[in-house]
């Protein structure tokens, strides 16, 4: 599994801002039999394999575009299986701007997360041997399911959540920030989020980005209620308003308190580049008010929305971005750019992750956007009685 993060103090607080965003990543890789042969190697009648979108041991293999999507992984076990198998922990925060301890929040909340996951990503690899053709019962626990995976993620969040709030009230000070992180393993993505740093999937054969959270943010709110249009949410001067963080003042009982973390689950692809970002790639934008208000004082029309939507950061930008980037470490840097040159409003960060031993998108996936629901090998039988 390939991964790259960047990150940045954004343009408008390079002379003398902090940045309070954080970011954590533990890759678990494990190699059997034959060993990783990676996707560059010669086959065997000596040709190389058309597709060389990852580097063997790397965390910045190129990332998977629309051209090399068809390309066939280099020989394996004869049955086809993987010649290695990996699993990873992340998690992205970002500390709120304007409280006293928002840096320490986001520091504490990755590194505790992470810290809590770790076992649990290589425990749910280990319970498969089957994967390697090992026959390996007793004492290998039964491989977790989705459900045991999300909620292990909410409850390292939560855990987290009191960790920040014990930081908060031994120093005295209000200590807050969003997270989404996530355990990725057998090829699936269990992961969860408080607040409005944003988690998508970025696919090359399908050439399409799908968010996989919604924003626990007063936009998000006003998104739903119809109240304002999908042109004025990238431009909102509500856009820095949260409905939903980990941490606090301190006032609440560490030892008790909890947050709300929403969760989720969903299958991914060779052709898949998994995208965590911090709201300061989207809300970049310096000038969002001037816009928001051109945009409401035309009259909502065509002519301006295209004006907002060239000044601000869309999904179709990220999608691009991410496509168009020979590996993961240039789109992760690219991505940041791209914030700093709509104006660089916030600190960003992103955590980019790749998978190429995974199975080739199908034909006909099924849906993985945000609200979409669990996979149908994952919905639990319900018995209604009368």
């Amino acid at each position: 599994m390939d991964y790259a993060t960047h990150y940045d103090v954004g343009d408008r607080k390079r002379d003398g801002g902090i940045n309070e965003d954080s970011v954590a990543v533990s890759v678990f890789e494990q190699g059997h039999r034959e060993g990783f042969l990676g996707y560059d190697r010669e086959g065997p009648d000596g040709a190389e394999s058309d597709d060389d979108r990852t580097d063997e041991g790397g965390g910045d293999g190129a990332a998977p575009t629309a051209e090399a999507a068809d390309g066939e992984p280099g020989e394996g076990r004869p049955d086809g299986g993987p010649d290695n198998r990996s699993a990873a922990v992340f998690a992205l925060a970002d500390g709120a701007g304007g409280h006293d301890a928002g840096d320490a929040a986001s520091y504490i909340a990755t590194t505790a997360v992470c810290e809590r996951l770790a076992g649990t990503a290589v425990r749910a690899a280990r319970s498969e041997p089957e994967g390697f053709d090992v026959a390996v019962d007793e004492p290998l626990a039964a491989p977790p399911r989705a459900a045991d995976l999300e909620a292990a993620v909410a409850e390292a969040v939560v855990a987290a959540h009191r960790e920040v709030l014990e930081y908060a009230a031994d120093a005295g000070e209000q200590a807050h920030a969003t997270v989404v992180a996530g355990v990725v393993v057998g090829g699936r993505c269990h992961y969860g989020w408080v607040g409005d740093s944003r988690a998508y999937v970025v696919n090359a054969a399908r050439e399409e980005i799908l968010p996989l959270t919604t924003d626990h943010a007063v936009v998000q709110r006003l998104r739903e209620a119809g109240e304002i249009d999908d042109v004025e949410a990238l431009v909102h001067p509500r856009g820095n308003e949260i409905t939903r963080a980990v941490g606090g003042s301190g006032r609440d009982d560490p030892e008790t308190a909890t947050v709300d973390v929403e969760t989720a689950t969903v299958p991914l692809y060779r052709e898949d580049v998994l995208l965590v970002t911090s709201d300061g790639l989207l809300d970049a934008q310096t000038e969002a008010a001037k816009l928001y208000e051109w945009y409401v004082d035309a009259g909502r029309d065509e002519e301006m929305a295209a004006v907002v939507r060239d000044r601000a950061v869309t999904d179709d930008e990220i999608r691009e971005a991410v496509l168009s980037s020979p590996s993961l470490a240039d789109a992760a840097e690219r991505l940041v750019e791209l914030a700093n040159e709509r104006g660089g409003k916030d600190n960003c960060s992103t955590v980019l992750l790749h998978d190429g031993t995974l199975p080739p998108t199908p034909e006909d996936p099924p849906a993985r956007g945000a609200g979409a629901g669990p996979p149908v090998e994952d919905r639990e039988t319900l018995v209604e009685r009368d």
